[in-house]
This record gives structure tokens, sequence and C-alpha cells, in this order.
């Protein structure tokens, strides 16, 4: 029996809940609508003298057409000479990354590659003071140099400070 009574109460609950959502979405429709009406309100209490000028430019209106009408070609000039930009900077953007990479290339071994090379040439690892030894860096580039080639995976820590190729 306590089973069923739980049972109708959750229904009236249910029900009242669904009223609820009904006001609350009526109010919300309302308010909705009730944004729009003040800008017709606001054109219903222009004064005559205000009306008049509305009229004149009215009248006008054929005049705003014609000038609609010079707008596109105007705007396809605009558009047709940020494209020809946005084409020139195309065109640039390649020509100064290009000898950038030529030049990368041929300065010869990178600090990576000199910290890989003096880990790989010894059998039990290396310390990090034999490496700042014989790379002659500081201990910053060091550490980073170190990081990043633990994050690629051609050196791992065997203990603190003792570095050894995978």
């Amino acid at each position: 029996m306590s089973v069923q009574n739980q049972l109708k109460t959750l229904k009236k609950k249910l029900s009242d809940l669904g009223k609820q959502v009904d006001k609350l979405s009526k109010q919300a429709a309302k308010a909705a609508t009730a944004k729009k009406k003040p800008v017709k309100k606001t054109a219903a209490k222009k004064p005559a003298a205000k009306k008049a000028v509305a009229k004149k430019t009215a009248a006008k209106k054929p005049v705003a057409k014609k000038a609609a009408a010079k707008k596109p070609v105007a705007a396809k000039k605009v558009a047709k000479k940020t494209a020809a930009k946005k084409t020139a900077v195309k065109k640039k953007a390649p020509a100064k990354k290009a000898p950038a990479k030529k030049a990368a290339a041929a300065k010869g071994p990178t600090v990576l590659d000199n910290v890989f090379g003096v880990i790989q040439g010894s059998s039990n690892g290396v310390t990090i003071s034999q490496l700042k030894a014989k790379t002659k860096l500081d201990a910053r580039q060091l550490s980073n140099a170190l990081y990043k080639l633990s994050k690629k995976g051609m050196v791992y820590a065997k203990s603190r400070g003792l570095y050894v190729k995978k």
C-alpha cells in the first residue's frame, strides 16, 4: 500500500511540475514578443513633425536605390584588391621560409646532435658534469637538450644525473 501512495504523490508532483513548465514557457514567449513590440510603439508615438520628415525620406528612397546599385561595383573592386593582397602575401611567405631552412641545414650539427653524440659514444652512460665538460654548454642548454632527447625517446635516465642511449 505504501508504494502505491508514493506513486500517487509522485504523479501529482510531476503534473504540477508540468504545469509550471508550461507557465514559464508562456512567460518566455511573452517576453520575446514584448521585446519586439516597443519598436512598433515608438514608431506609433512619433509626433506629426517627425512623420513629415519620415515622408520626405520615403520620397528619397529611389535615390538610395541608385546608390545601392553602385555599391556592389565598389565592393567588387575592394574584394579584388584584398584578394590581390592575399595572393601577394601567400607568394612572399614561402620564399622567406625556404632559404631559412637551407641555412639551418648548412650550419652543421645542432646542440641536440652534440649531446646525443657524446652520450652515444659512451658505453656506461654519461653524467651531467661529463656532458658539460665535453659539450661546453651551460646548465640550461644542457637541461633543455636532455629533456628534448628523452621526449624523442633517444635517451633515458638510468639514474639521477646519468643518461644512457636507448
